[in-house]
C-alpha cells in the first residue's frame, strides 16, 4: 500500500475557540511560531506523501493563503536581507508537493468530508489526518509508523490509544484481536458508546490509512451519531470484507481541539525547544513556587 495522498478534513467551524475562530481557521491557530495544520503536514511529508487534499468550507481561505506563495512578502524580506525569515516561508512545502482544495458544501460529518475527496483520491489507498490531534514523537511520526504497518499487512490501519473508561463516549471505540504489542486486528467499531456499552477502552484517534473501497461504503452509510455521516461507520462496513488493523503509535497525542490541549501542546513544544527550554522551565518554577 504505497500511500501518496493525505486528506485533511478542515471544514469545521472551531466553535470551542470562539471568538478567535470567527476570523481565523482553527487549524491556523499557532503552536509557538507555526500553525497547527503545519505540524500535521510535516508529519505527512515525513511519511513520504506528496499530494495534500484539504477538505474545507466556502468561508475558510486562510489555509489556502498560508500554503500559497506570498510574492510581496518574499520580495520585502529579500530586499531587507532577512534571509532566514524568507527561508521559513519558502520552505513550508518542498518542491514536488501539490495541494488540492475541495469544498464540503454542508457540515455532514467526518465521513462525508472524506467522501468529498473521492474525485481527487481515485482508487488508490490514502491517509486521513485530523490536525486537531497533534502527535509528537522523537523518532518517526505516527503516520510513517502506520504506513510501515500497512505495507507489511497489505491492509487498512487506524491509529488508536487507550482512554479512560469514562471518556469512551467521545471516541470511536474498537474491539480487536491482539496480534503484537502495538498491533491488533479490528473486529468491531462503535462510534461514541456509553462506558457501559463500550467493547474496550481502545479509542480511534486522528490518523487513518484506508483502502479506496471505503468510499463505496461511505456512499451508503446512513446518518449515525450526532446526526452525521461517521467515518467509523464506514470503516465498520469495510472491515466486514477487508482486514483493518489498529495500531498503538509511538508518541504523545495532544488534543488540540480544546483549550487545555492547545496549552499542553504549546508548553511541551516550548520545553523541547532548545532556545525556550530554560526560560520556560524557570517561568514554571516561579509560578509553582507561588502556589
Amino acid at each position: 500500500m504505497r500511500i501518496r495522498t493525505v486528506v485533511f478534513p478542515v471544514a469545521g467551524l472551531g466553535t470551542r475557540f470562539l471568538p478567535a475562530t470567527k476570523v481565523l481557521a482553527k487549524e491556523m491557530l499557532p503552536l509557538l511560531d507555526r500553525p497547527l495544520i503545519q505540524y500535521a503536514v510535516d508529519e505527512a511529508l515525513d511519511a513520504g506523501c506528496d499530494t495534500l487534499v484539504f477538505v474545507t468550507n466556502r468561508y475558510k481561505h486562510a489555509i489556502a493563503d498560508y500554503f500559497d506563495k506570498a510574492y510581496e512578502l518574499e520580495a520585502k524580506l529579500e530586499a531587507s536581507g532577512k534571509h532566514e525569515l524568507l527561508a521559513s516561508i519558502q520552505d513550508i512545502l518542498p518542491k514536488g508537493v501539490r495541494t488540492v482544495f475541495v469544498t464540503q458544501p454542508e457540515a455532514l460529518g467526518l465521513g462525508h468530508a472524506v467522501l468529498c475527496a473521492r474525485p481527487v483520491v481515485g482508487d488508490q489507498p490514502f491517509a486521513v489526518m485530523l490536525a486537531d490531534d497533534m502527535i509528537w514523537n522523537r523518532g518517526h511520526g505516527a503516520l510513517r509508523q502506520m504506513i510501515e504497518v500497512a505495507e507489511h499487512e497489505h491492509a487498512s490501519v487506524i491509529a488508536v490509544e487507550d482512554v479512560p473508561a469514562d471518556q469512551t463516549q467521545r471516541y470511536g471505540i474498537v474491539s480487536s484481536e491482539v496480534v503484537s504489542e502495538r498491533l491488533s486486528r479490528v473486529r468491531g467499531l462503535i462510534e461514541k458508546p456509553r462506558p457501559e456499552d463500550a467493547p474496550s477502552t481502545l479509542a480511534v484517534v486522528g490518523r487513518y490509512l484506508l483502502d479506496a473501497s471505503i468510499f463505496d461504503h461511505l456512499e451508503t452509510t446512513r446518518v449515525g451519531a450526532g446526526g452525521e455521516i461517521q467515518l467509523t461507520d464506514g470503516i465498520a462496513a469495510l472491515l466486514k470484507v477487508k482486514p483493518v488493523f489498529a495500531y498503538r503509535f509511538q508518541g504523545r497525542r495532544f488534543d488540540c481541539g480544546n483549550r487545555l490541549g492547545m496549552v499542553q501542546a504549546t508548553m511541551h513544544l516550548a520545553i523541547e525547544d532548545a532556545e525556550l527550554h530554560g526560560p520556560i522551565v524557570a517561568l514554571m518554577r516561579e509560578h509553582l513556587s507561588r502556589e
